[in-house]
């Protein structure tokens, strides 16, 4: 509880729009735990991704922000790459054969090759940066407004947007994503939910419940900010997998449910 109330307070204080637990409309699913893996208590996850077997993740803060291709049964790190100074790492996607990397403030972003993770090049965008996902057509950004930026994956430029509401409201915040059977997955930043968002309406048609998977506060070294996020998800053998910022495991679950709290 004091880890929620914490978040709580800090979303209040920056102004975000948290969740309704008891007045929500919305279908509310829980989940199971399957297996959970290792995971590397220092990285401050900013993006998590799924491909061919392992787990590629983006880190933040400045001076320990990287790229990294990961084991997913041990959770080693088998190759990285330092994210330019001074950025600090967000977002990631696949893009063919490029794995593409947002920054939180500096307005622009790097693309690697996906094989040995080297920088490539850069490109410039607007506001700041801090998920991505792919459909495998176009990439998803979001930017921490309740709107979600389409962009052409060759060009990097924006082509479209989709704003997001829950229950008829703008849902602001909007963190880690991930594309998941048709549907955009987020992380809502200072929460323990994830929200099942309907690209083409925009519209929230469900949230994720994840507040039993915080670690205990006092095994957290800054329990406000070392929050739920992280999505990455196997299309292949539809498994589902969810992290937070310098969490020590990384879990596979399955939904359970859905409720409804009216």
């Amino acid at each position: 509880m004091k880890v929620l109330a914490a978040i709580a307070t800090a979303a209040f204080a920056l102004g975000c729009t948290v969740p309704a637990r008891a007045h929500d409309s919305l279908p509310v699913y829980g989940y199971r735990v399957v297996h959970s893996y290792p995971h590397d208590p220092q990285a401050y996850t900013e993006g998590l991704l799924y491909l061919d077997g392992h787990l590629y993740e983006s880190t933040g803060q400045v001076g320990s922000s990287s790229v990294r291709k990961v084991e997913l049964a041990t959770g080693k790190v088998l190759q990285q790459s330092p994210t330019p100074w001074p950025d600090y790492g967000e977002g990631i996607a696949v893009w063919k054969d490029t794995l593409i990397q947002l920054s939180w403030r500096n307005h622009e972003g790097f693309i690697y090759d996906l094989a040995t993770l080297k920088p490539q090049a850069r490109f410039p965008y607007e506001g700041e940066g801090w998920a991505l996902a792919s459909d495998g057509k176009q990439l998803y950004m979001s930017d921490g407004t309740p709107t979600i930026r389409i962009l052409d994956p060759a060009t990097l430029k924006q082509t479209g947007r989709i704003d997001v509401t829950a229950d008829g409201q703008p849902l602001a915040n909007i963190n880690e994503l991930e594309w998941v059977k048709g549907q955009i997955w987020a992380n809502v930043w200072l929460t323990t939910r994830i929200a099942r968002i309907d690209p083409a309406s925009g519209k929230v048609v469900g949230w994720i419940d994840l507040a039993g998977l915080v670690p205990p506060a006092d095994t957290l070294a800054d329990p406000v900010n070392d929050v739920l996020n992280g999505i990455a998800y196997d299309a292949q053998q539809d498994r589902l997998f969810v992290t937070g910022k310098c969490w020590p495991k990384l879990y596979e679950i399955r939904l359970t449910g859905p409720k409804r709290t009216r």
